[in-house]
């Protein structure tokens, strides 16, 4: 009499969420160390990660150069000289009209205070002149407790700005071969993996697609939604309305709470120079503006290139923006839709040949018939008449 196997004692279901607990454990383990390995690496590992997102921004530029004759390096050169003359040429227009608009925006600021102390003095809240200075001497006071950290923080942004400089060096060399060798780059790395290499290739196929259309897609929604605010913006005649304008767009790279951010400096900047009426009216078209963009925009130009759970996006922003701060909340969205749509290929197997070009081997003669004989040249092939 055979002794009972140890798993033949044990309910089936617990015996599979055992295993599956194993396999949680492991994977934990193994995203637990890349994750240090990442934080170890962020100097490299972020620069990287954005020249991804560049190169596949800018590629349908550079490979459209390509298809007209062009060769790859004037082809790379040309499209970077195009993105550096827009970034420079918007930096221009943010920097010149804030010169020329923060001057007002201070004057307009001061009067909506005075404004607000008036209606807080003879309005419903009757408070008094000394009550108001009570409160602007402690949040004076506040701002004098933390100039010391403050000043520490603008002093160490110097020992930062070598490695802000260094990074975004990285990130112009990285881009550059990525557009100019990447096929090459991707070719080189296959072959590291020998017998995978066809499951690999599809696993990074898939996530270059995806890629390329959430980066695409978002420049394009994070463009619309600049635009239109910076229409309202102006239309309101909101000092800093074009640096206002640039701000959403670059936060609406940060899904959720990016817009949160640029819309909160927005509405602030708002009240402070047209005061609270033009500052509720820019918050209700912000909010129609942004149901637009979820229900309308993101699916028509994104599509499923990203089609993740709102919770789901939170704790990816939350982990990336813990592992790399802003730069690190930017890039782990698309960074988990590569490997949501990269693990499938993977695990798959590779599709079957077609059944014409099987390697089954060729049906023999009919029983009761001589085989075929081969065709000399310049014979007839069909068979003399022997009657």
């Amino acid at each position: 009499m055979t002794a009972d196997r140890p798993t033949s004692l044990v309910p089936p279901v617990l015996a599979k969420m055992a295993t599956w607990a194993a396999c949680l454990i492991l994977v934990g383990v193994v995203v637990y160390f890349f994750a240090l390995g990442i934080g170890r690496l962020s100097f490299v590992a972020l620069p990287v990660a954005v020249a991804l997102l560049l190169t596949a921004l800018l590629f349908p530029l550079t490979n459209r150069l390509r298809k007209t004759g062009m060769r790859p390096i004037y082809a790379t050169w040309i499209t970077m000289l195009v993105a550096l003359t827009v970034l420079v040429g918007t930096g221009w227009l943010v920097g010149a009209r804030a010169t020329e608009e923060f001057p007002n925006l201070v004057q307009q600021v001061q009067a909506t205070a005075r404004d607000v102390q008036e209606w807080l003095i003879t309005g419903p809240l009757h408070l008094q002149q000394a009550q108001i200075t009570g409160y602007v001497d402690e949040v004076a006071k506040m701002v004098n407790t933390q100039r010391t950290a403050i000043t520490g923080t603008v002093l160490t942004a110097g020992a930062v700005a070598f490695e802000v400089l260094a990074s975004i060096v990285l990130l112009l060399f990285v881009t550059f071969f990525l557009l100019k060798d990447g096929d090459r780059i991707w070719s080189w790395f296959l072959r590291g993996f020998g017998a995978m290499s066809p499951r690999v290739d599809r696993a990074g196929r898939a996530a270059w697609t995806t890629l390329s259309h959430y980066v695409q897609g978002t420049v394009a929604v994070a463009a619309v939604h600049g635009v239109i605010m910076g229409i309202v913006l102006a239309g309101m005649g909101v000092p800093l309305w074009a640096p206002l304008a640039v701000l959403i767009f670059f936060a609406s790279f940060i899904p959720i709470v990016g817009i949160f951010f640029a819309g909160t400096i927005a509405t602030l900047v708002t009240l402070g120079a047209n005061g609270p009426v033009y500052a509720l009216v820019f918050v209700g078209i912000l909010v129609v503006e942004q149901q637009l963009e979820n229900h309308v925009l993101q699916p028509l130009i994104v599509g499923r290139a990203l089609n993740f759970h709102p919770l789901a996006i939170i704790l990816v922003l939350a982990v990336g923006g813990i592992l790399g701060g802003i730069a690190g909340a930017v890039v782990a969205v698309p960074v988990a839709a590569v490997i949501y749509r990269a693990l499938p290929e993977l695990r798959h197997a590779p599709p079957a040949l077609p059944p014409a070009q099987s390697a089954e081997p060729e049906p023999g003669p009919e029983p009761g018939r001589p085989p075929a004989l081969p065709v000399l040249p310049g014979r007839d092939p069909r068979p003399a008449d022997t009657e």
